[in-house]
């Protein structure tokens, strides 16, 4: 096993670490080690990478901006690819339509679009996360999600091999696509609606201003933890079943908004997890309805 890695660590140099601690690219500021993480420095490097790691099979997981992950503290098994960079390039094709590296932040395109004078692109700016991890789980918020302005996606496949993939060949749904969870994300286009840069400012402090008022910021947490039900939003989920106030340890639920869960100091990622099974029992046993997770948990189980 350790000649794998020591021909991939030959192979890749400087963009493979092993055993990286993966604590620093979690909102939570949590987690364990990463068998093999990697950061390619360009789209060859990452083709030649996933047909390299083909022939062991590992199991791969894409890491984005970590805003909405929860890592293990035993770490994670297989391989962590991180788009840097690199994978960040944004540029206007035409009127409305731009294209968008994965890597990019949510908030930047949505200035870009201003910039530009496209509207419908506002809600971005209160997304925190990539792009690349906005499409994978069709993020979205105040009535707007990435399908509504998604053309099509580049992608690679797990042989390496990269395709272009329409918005009608993918099924969205809430919080989710049907896109294979072995697919990389490369690229994005976007299109909006040609608008003036007045209003799509006003609009996009509206939502920021709105967002600031419910929720909290500059805080170790991981955005809204469950998604809503269709019978009613979490949070009141969470309220009415009386576990607004539930905390484990440094593991704590915010006075600001109850779907948040914060490491307020030193939690563990056993503390939130434990946390956030509790609460899913107690709302579960208190209003029949189960709780699904928003945020993603990865890494191994001890």
């Amino acid at each position: 096993m350790n000649s794998e890695k020591d021909v991939l660590q030959k192979k890749f140099g400087k963009n493979l670490i092993i055993n990286e601690n993966l604590s620093k690219y979690s909102w939570f500021n949590l987690g364990g080690p990463a068998d093999i993480f990697f950061r390619p420095e360009n789209k060859e490097q990452l083709i030649e990478f996933l047909k390299e790691i083909k022939k062991n099979n590992y199991k791969i997981h894409i890491l984005g901006a970590g805003s909405n992950t929860l890592i293990r503290d035993s770490g994670v098994k297989g391989v962590v690819i991180k788009l840097g960079s690199k994978f960040s390039d944004i540029k206007l094709l035409e009127r409305s339509t731009i294209e968008v590296g994965a890597a990019i932040l949510d908030r930047k395109v949505s200035d870009f679009a201003k910039n530009n004078d496209i509207g419908n692109m506002e809600f971005l700016s209160c997304i925190p996360g990539s792009i690349g991890g906005a499409i994978a789980m069709n993020s979205g918020c105040y009535g707007s999600d990435i399908s509504k302005v998604l053309v099509s996606i580049k992608v690679l496949d797990d042989k390496g091999n990269e395709k272009e993939i329409k918005n009608n060949e993918i099924s969205f749904y809430y919080r989710g696509t049907n896109l294979p969870e072995n697919y990389v994300i490369l690229s994005a286009k976007l299109r909006g609606k040609i608008s003036s840069k007045k209003l799509i400012e006003k609009k996009q402090e509206e939502l920021i201003q709105r967002k600031k008022e419910s929720q909290p910021s500059r805080i170790k947490t991981g955005g809204s933890t469950f998604k809503n039900s269709n019978e009613k939003k979490a949070w009141m989920l969470i309220k009415e079943s009386g576990c607004d106030k539930l905390y484990i340890g440094d593991a704590k639920i915010s006075e600001k908004h109850c779907n948040f869960f914060l490491n307020d100091g030193e939690a563990k990622t056993a503390d939130i997890e434990k946390l956030i099974n509790k609460v899913r029992d107690e709302v579960k046993s208190k209003t029949g309805i189960r709780l699904d997770l928003e945020i993603k948990i990865i890494g191994n189980e001890k």
